[in-house]
């Protein structure tokens, strides 16, 4: 529903406010979320998280994967406890027909996680810091009065709030809310949890197949005391029907067995949809903004989103703390304008929506300009340079 200026007694939200308000409410403990009231609480400010799941790391939407740049340039990654992460050499690309080749740069690798526990860590740490992490706590709708938002919450609580900002995934109930722009190109994808599997164990394996996987790929990874094996898919904008979001794993799974061997039943299985259509029209308003997977701040190409939900999410933490502090404008406009716009990754994924190959890939995988491509994809202007 649109946000307004004030709202009659009879809104449900002028009444019944619970609790001392907070300068900043967080919608969704997602990276995004954490990162951002991680900034906001070492600033200064009382901040409060809201979670509809019992536990940040639970029914999880990502492979988990951190890259390189991330490491670097967040100093909160350097306190995450060793146990929860595992470092990846380079890639182990691999055409339709299985052939193969690996890329690599200079010093550059990738972190695989325990994705829960690493949320749930995360959670841990900006408790510490006085966030008031509230789980099992769903976020239902929002008015502004005066100075302050009221949100409303599991149960007909009424919180009160300064500034608000809605990090709580692809299907964002605050950008629903506020009338913000939503997500409307999608991948859809499932992940295995192997205890026990055989494969090189420091590389990501990424396999391209239009049959089992049209606009995306497959791909395995020797993770954090499991092996993952997922398969991902486009999901058409309109006129999808059920069996557009069948992803044939177990057929992936018997197709990749040569390099990949797996034994038993899965750990744990998760799967859900990921944004692909890159920044969202509409992200915010004054006093509010949307931040990671709600803003459509995901890779168009690789899917790739924790990088930039970590630094936009601090950032959007700092911004609300200095505009609070009268010391800058509301960060719903500067901020946001330095979103990641993805314009070169739409064009590819709008490509590879419509020109995807089977047979290119198989003719092509192993020339030079294929590598040069690949290693732009994976890592960025390091690619292409050999050790």
């Amino acid at each position: 529903m649109p946000v307004r200026s004030a709202a009659p007694a009879h809104d449900g939200l002028t009444a019944g406010v619970q609790r001392a308000p907070c300068e900043l409410l967080v919608v969704g403990a997602s990276f995004a979320g954490l990162a951002c009231a991680r900034a906001a609480a070492l600033a200064g400010l009382r901040v409060t998280v809201l979670e509809k799941k019992a536990a940040a790391g639970d029914k999880l939407h990502t492979t988990g994967i951190i890259v390189k740049d991330a490491v670097d340039s967040m100093p909160w990654l350097q306190e995450v406890p060793p146990a929860l992460v595992r470092r990846i050499e380079g890639v182990r690309l691999y055409a339709p027909n299985l052939r193969q080749v690996d890329l690599q740069a200079p010093g550059y690798y990738f972190w695989a996680t325990d994705a829960p526990g690493l949320l749930d860590w995360m959670v841990d740490s900006v408790r510490k810091l006085g966030v008031e992490v509230r789980l099992g706590t769903l976020f239902d709708q929002a008015t502004r009065h005066g100075d302050f938002w009221r949100a409303r919450v599991t149960g007909g609580e009424v919180l009160e709030a300064r500034y608000l900002v809605g990090a709580d995934g692809p299907h964002s109930r605050v950008a629903k809310a506020m009338g913000l722009s939503q997500n409307q190109h999608f991948l859809f994808g499932v992940e295995h949890e192997y205890r026990l599997a055989t494969l090189a164990p420091d590389r990501l394996h990424c396999f391209i197949d239009k049959q089992l996987a049209p606009g995306y790929i497959g791909w395995a990874l020797d993770g954090v005391g499991v092996a993952q094996v997922g398969l991902a898919r486009r999901v058409p904008h309109a006129g999808a029907g059920p069996g557009e979001r069948n992803v044939p794993i177990d057929a992936f799974l018997r197709k990749i067995a040569p390099v990949v061997q797996v034994q038993g039943k899965p750990a744990a299985v998760r799967a859900g949809m990921i944004p692909c259509g890159g920044l969202l029209a509409r992200v915010a308003m004054p006093g509010a903004l949307l931040v990671g997977d709600a803003a459509g701040m995901v890779s168009p190409v690789t899917a790739g989103g924790i990088h930039t939900a970590l630094r936009h999410g601090e950032r959007a933490g700092e911004g609300v703390a200095a505009f609070l502090a009268g010391r800058a404008q509301d960060p719903a406009g500067w901020l946001v304008r330095g979103y990641p716009q993805f314009r070169s990754k739409r064009m590819l994924r709008w490509a590879f929506d419509h020109f995807q190959s089977d047979w290119v890939f198989n003719t092509l995988l192993g020339t030079a300009p294929m590598r040069r491509a690949a290693e732009l994809v994976y890592f960025h202007r390091k690619g292409g340079v050999q050790p």
